[in-house]
């Protein structure tokens, strides 16, 4: 018993905190069933039908044991329900300045990208201390991107994108899983996070094969769809231009304000005349849906994203930190 646990290893700054509440849950509930049981028991016991014994009479509540069993079990559950939607709120918003990855589920793997141009499959690596945001990506069910040890678990759609963000504290191998039954070999689909120093992370980071940063990448796609014909930077092509776009309101010629994020670049790829910017007319751009992966369009957005980067200001040679605000190595 003694390398027994109730949870998985902690390994990351939200697990505690996840264990915590869930502990909390499971002692309430055990105490309320206890509770129950041992008073059905007693009252039966007590209050038994006994042979020559006066018949039973019509016993009238009392206001203040109903209002004390309605208001301490109400009371009980809004603790529950604040500290639920609190955790929650805070697992789902990532913090300023962090690692980007881009994660794309695929019957049966997991493909990672890097802001660098680093690839993997079913394998991820990130450097303890630095908060990570995974934006996932499904090119065909839906899965389910699930690690035990961060307490980390999100359904991946197709035809949307998906945030979480986890900061690991402890160096090691942490199993990754798919939590969703997405085919016949759903059981496969799995691979492992490679949690490493700063320091280690740096290296590994700095080796191995890379085709260009997805900037890069991204910039090669918009020049091979023919983008850059239509979309100049200087404001004069036949459609919007993109520079400073990301992240900033758009406004439609319906009249709508919709925010340029990673669903409104992605749609406007895919779909461009779902969302009309005003002054611009339908039909100009071409329809891409079903020319692009997944992971090209990830890279298309990143490229985008770069267009509305401030320009980097000298600071001190520091690798990580660059690389934690997920700008390409």
């Amino acid at each position: 018993m003694g390398d027994f646990s109730l949870y998985p290893p902690r390994a990351s700054t939200l697990a505690g905190q996840v264990d915590l509440l869930y502990t909390f849950l499971l002692v309430v509930g055990f105490i309320m069933t206890a509770l129950i049981f041992f008073f059905v028991f007693f009252f039966a016991i007590k209050y038994r039908r006994r042979p020559g014994g006066p018949p039973a009479q019509q016993i009238h509540g009392s206001l203040l044991l109903e209002v004390t069993w309605s208001t301490v079990p109400f009371l009980v559950m809004l603790i529950m329900f604040v500290w639920g939607t609190k955790l929650y709120f805070d697992s789902a918003t990532p913090p300023a300045n962090t690692l980007d990855l881009y994660v794309t589920g695929k019957q049966w793997m997991w493909k990672v990208q890097y802001p660098g141009g680093q690839r993997e499959i079913n394998q991820i690596h990130v450097p303890t201390g630095v908060p990570v945001k995974v934006t996932l990506a499904s090119e065909d069910v839906i899965h389910s991107f699930f690690v035990p040890a961060f307490r980390v678990k999100h359904d991946v759609v197709p035809g949307h994108y998906e945030i979480v963000w986890f900061q690991a504290t402890k160096p090691g191998r942490y199993h990754l899983f798919c939590a969703e039954y997405c085919g016949s070999n759903h059981s496969e689909m799995g691979g492992w996070v490679n949690v490493m120093s700063p320091a280690d992370y740096e290296v590994w980071l700095s080796g191995g094969e890379r085709g260009g940063s997805m900037v890069d990448q991204g910039a090669k796609l918009f020049s091979q769809y023919g983008c850059v014909t239509c979309h100049v930077l200087d404001a004069k092509g036949r459609c919007p231009s993109l520079r400073n776009v990301f992240g900033h309101p758009v406004q439609l010629a319906d009249g709508r304000t919709v925010v340029a994020d990673e669903a409104y670049v992605r749609e406007s790829i895919l779909d461009p005349n779902a969302k009309i910017v005003k002054g611009y007319d339908r039909d100009v751009m071409p329809v891409f849906q079903g020319q692009i992966s997944e992971e090209g369009l990830l890279q298309l957005i990143v490229y985008v994203k770069s267009l509305s980067q401030p320009p980097e200001q000298p600071t001190p040679t520091k690798a990580l930190p660059a690389a934690a605000k997920g700008s390409p190595k």
